[in-house]
């Protein structure tokens, strides 16, 4: 199968749209399918020598006011790449400005094209803007209602997309490394150096933007015996840093030094209320570590609230706080909750995922293939009967 990954974020960035792209490019050559990555161009055109097949960058300019976040311009680069990889199939990962003229060109080429739904875009407009939801969701029932068919990540995703007229939405959750990421790694020095006095650690791991609310965690932080980490970067860290004084930033971390850092926490709270899907809570609960996180959106698949750790109202500092001092009470109360996430968990590979994504890949494409083959029979009956080609709409040969 000859696959075209479309993508708004792509490694060396890190966010949940880009890691998700890189491991559906590698699932599909582990499997022995042939992919290729659309990407944006990075800030200082760093080599694609570590992604696992070719990258095609797309000029570029950065988000103005949060430089982290890159944003493709317009280019015949997309058309062009589609048409000589020769694809069967495109798929759209988080599709709002490449994603857009991947489904252009896919549909100029007569291509299927999957469009796989990862960012709350309508949340993000209410944060940023105050406004621009409707705005946000004509954008994305635009695209995806051009797609042959859209993957949620989450009941919640799912029934957004449904409510706001989205046809032909199926499930398609996100993989954990429960090889990277797993209790075993929790390292008692690091511990030592993060919280000398022997604190407990509640840590969070994401981007720092404004969205993500990590400033809900400033009640967390004046709790008596809790040390606060926050690991990650973006727009919002300055602001964090003034809001909790005694939190500790370590700035972005990656890989191996992440996973060591997660099984090292004793608590991971996250705080966004527009998460699709929350890759970090899937992460911490494969670290064997519970979880606080509001109850909206991806975690509402992810946690369950009395068993792997809580789920509070969204917004809520004085909720997290609560929680986070109830786990901070009990050590046996946050091993079982860890033990119990890590259970939850342990099956959620990412082969798993990726083999579940080929199904919905073969389906399109027998979907697409029996069209055809009807098409063909109808044009076939109409030629006994004058008239009935134009009928039915056809003019001339269907595509090849």
């Amino acid at each position: 199968m000859r696959v075209v990954i479309v993508t708004e974020s792509f490694p060396p960035d890190v966010n949940g749209v880009a890691h998700c792209a890189l491991q559906t490019a590698r699932h599909l050559v582990d499997r022995g399918h042939a992919p290729v990555v659309i990407a944006p161009a990075t800030a200082g055109d760093e080599p694609d020598d570590q992604a696992p097949c070719p990258v095609v960058r797309v000029p570029s300019l950065p988000l103005p006011g949060y430089p982290q976040v890159r944003v493709a311009l317009p280019s015949r680069r997309v058309a062009a790449a589609i048409a000589e990889h020769r694809a069967d199939l495109v798929h759209l990962a988080g599709p709002f400005v490449l994603g857009v003229r991947g489904m252009a060109a896919a549909s100029r080429l007569g291509l299927p094209a999957v469009a796989v739904y990862q960012t709350d875009l309508a949340g993000y407009a209410r944060t940023y803007m105050g406004a621009g939801q409707a705005a946000a969701w004509r954008r994305i029932r635009s695209v995806h209602s051009a797609a042959e068919l859209t993957l949620a990540p989450s009941d919640a995703a799912r029934n957004d997309l449904r409510a706001h007229g989205i046809p032909r939405v199926r499930m398609w959750p996100r993989g954990v490394d429960t090889v990277r990421f797993r209790p075993s790694l929790r390292d008692e020095a690091l511990r030592r150096e993060l919280a000398p006095n022997g604190e407990l650690i509640v840590g969070y791991v994401g981007r720092l933007a404004p969205e993500k609310q990590v400033e809900l965690l400033a009640e967390v932080s004046t709790l008596p015996g809790v040390r606060v980490l926050v690991v990650g970067d973006g727009p919002s860290r300055p602001n964090l840093e003034r809001a909790m004084p005694g939190a500790v930033f370590l700035g972005r971390r990656t890989g191996d030094e992440l996973a060591r850092i997660f099984a090292s926490l004793d608590v991971f709270a996250h705080t966004g209320p527009f998460e699709t899907f929350c890759q970090t809570v899937q992460e911490a609960m494969a670290s064997g570590i519970p979880v606080v996180a509001p109850a909206a959106g991806g975690p509402l698949d992810l946690v369950v609230h009395g068993r792997t750790g809580f789920l509070v109202p969204p917004r809520d500092a004085v909720a997290v706080r609560d929680a986070v001092r109830s786990l901070a009470a009990d050590p046996a109360l946050r091993v079982s909750y860890g033990a119990a996430g890590r259970a939850m968990v342990e099956g959620r590979t990412w082969a798993a995922v990726g083999d579940q994504l080929i199904g919905h890949y073969t389906d399109v494409l027998t979907g697409r293939r029996t069209a055809v083959a009807t098409a063909l029979a109808v044009l076939s009956a109409g030629e006994q009967r004058p008239g009935t080609s134009q009928a039915l709409g056809f003019s001339g040969a269907l595509p090849q």
